[in-house]
């Protein structure tokens, strides 16, 4: 028997905001314009989950963003020539060319996104100010959150300071000792933060094994009022997918509430919507949260979801009310490079096809993101491949623990629409050699041992004396 969760989770937040409303501790954003060393020009305080004032300022917002949009900003240029240069890193004096920075569509260094920023900080000013139920909720909010919220398709989204804010704020507004969290080993530190903060249950289980969660739900579901599916919809350090349609059947039937995390999904799989669009039918979580640090080329978190929930972030989730709202130049410059993002469709798969090339030139399996794990095991491995790419011009960085478990030291390997189709075969052949060398060196090693091993059996056990 399946359970609407989306219903139950809208019912749970709307009883917590009615209380709020009766006790008169309910908070509602107004929108402020801060002009000159003059603090403000106020607007209608909005007192409804989405007030008709609040959607028509977002869908004119919208659409003077999409009419700028189609006169300056144009795609990304991702061969010979290219306006926007593929990421580049310069130590001891030496440019490197990147394959480590999760920027994965170059729009961090887009001449558009970078002017988006510099006429916000020109006109808004380069703080919020404050707290955006203060006076911090500077007119680019509506936009950037309508954006989010059309992206992922859910009704509403509430931009936080950064995507571990986010997740700080959203889980323990949402989960008390009398709930059951089950998480993905794999998730990112900032879910298990947001957990433990909550004060919930929490059990951890093997890395996308739906067998294990089933296993855990069937067992202890029953004992918690609410139960939390928390996961990564990509995986920061290896690059695959959760199994989400999975999750969301499990959810269902055992009346949990399915949470994702896309930091590393949004601009790169689904078409751009990030992971829960990389399915046949697309899976709809609860609620989808995210950075807007990496793909979108900014900075900033979000959380993706109904108008109730939404609502109910803006009065309960603590990283939201007690800190400074993002700076204008950080949303304006989200605001265009999402233009890009739900425009451009050979924008988006470019990085995880530039991915495919390289696997299937070194011999890895394909990938289901642009992020590929080459696992070597020790640290002294990564380290050192890493050291022998510099010396070639490239920038791997070494992941070791506790980053990673024990024994998965590795190279993770990042593409970007920056990255031109003849950079990415050179790197390649590169990273060809050296593993093909670090297997030589491996097989020489094992060699060796067995011969040692080989001799020690084979010399007469020597005489023990005995003392007298």
């Amino acid at each position: 028997m399946t359970t609407d969760t989306a219903s139950q989770l809208d019912e749970f937040c709307a009883a917590r905001l009615a209380a709020l409303e009766k006790q008169d501790l309910r908070r509602y954003l107004a929108t402020t314009k801060r002009q000159g060393k003059a603090q403000t020009l106020h607007k209608t305080l909005h007192r409804a989950n989405k007030p008709p004032a609040l959607d028509e300022t977002r869908d004119n917002m919208r659409d003077k963003t999409r009419d700028k949009a189609r006169d300056e900003i144009t795609p990304i240029q991702t061969e010979a020539g290219a306006k926007t240069p593929p990421a580049q890193n310069a130590t001891q004096d030496k440019a490197l060319l990147s394959f480590s920075c999760n920027d994965y569509l170059g729009l961090a260094h887009h001449p558009a996104v970078i002017q988006a920023a510099q006429e916000a900080a020109a006109e808004y000013g380069a703080s919020a100010g404050a707290s955006r139920l203060v006076t911090g909720n500077h007119p680019l909010f509506a936009t950037l959150e309508a954006q989010l919220a059309e992206l992922k398709q859910t009704q509403d989204c509430v931009v936080f300071g950064s995507g571990y804010l986010a997740n700080i704020g959203l889980i323990p507004a949402l989960a008390t000792s009398r709930d059951l969290l089950l998480i993905d080993e794999l998730a990112h530190a900032c879910i298990y933060a947001g957990a433990q903060l909550s004060g919930a249950e929490i059990i951890r289980f093997k890395h996308n094994n739906m067998a294990e969660l089933e296993t855990h739900l069937a067992q202890r579901r029953g004992a918690y009022e609410k139960c939390l599916l928390l996961t990564d919809g990509v995986f920061s350090m290896d690059g695959d997918l959760a199994p989400l349609p999975q999750m969301r059947h499990l959810a269902d039937q055992y009346n949990a509430w399915l949470i994702t995390d896309d930091a590393h999904g949004i601009g790169v799989v689904g078409g751009g919507r990030g992971s829960s669009f990389a399915f046949q039918p697309a899976v709809k979580p609860d609620i989808q949260m995210g950075t807007l640090s990496k793909a979108v080329g900014s900075y900033g978190g979000y959380v993706c979801a109904s108008a109730t929930v939404c609502a109910f972030l803006r009065n309960r989730a603590r990283p939201f009310i007690y800190s400074t709202g993002l700076p204008p130049m950080s949303a304006a410059a989200a605001i265009a490079a999402l233009q890009l993002i739900a425009t451009d469709r050979s924008l988006t798969e470019r990085p995880l096809a530039l991915a495919r090339q390289f696997c299937a030139q070194i011999g890895l399996s394909e990938p289901q993101s642009p992020i590929v794990p080459i696992i070597l095991r020790t640290a002294k491995a990564a380290l050192q491949a890493s050291m022998q790419l510099a010396q070639d011009g490239y920038l791997v960085t070494a992941i070791r623990p506790p980053s990673v478990p024990e024994n998965t030291a590795r190279l993770r390997v990042a593409f970007s629409a920056a990255h031109t189709m003849e950079q990415v075969a050179q790197f390649g052949a590169r990273v060809k050699q050296i593993l093909q060398t670090i297997a030589d060196e491996k097989m020489t090693d094992e060699t060796m041992a067995d011969e040692t091993m080989a001799s020690d059996i084979a010399k007469p056990a020597e005489p023990v004396l005995q003392e007298k």
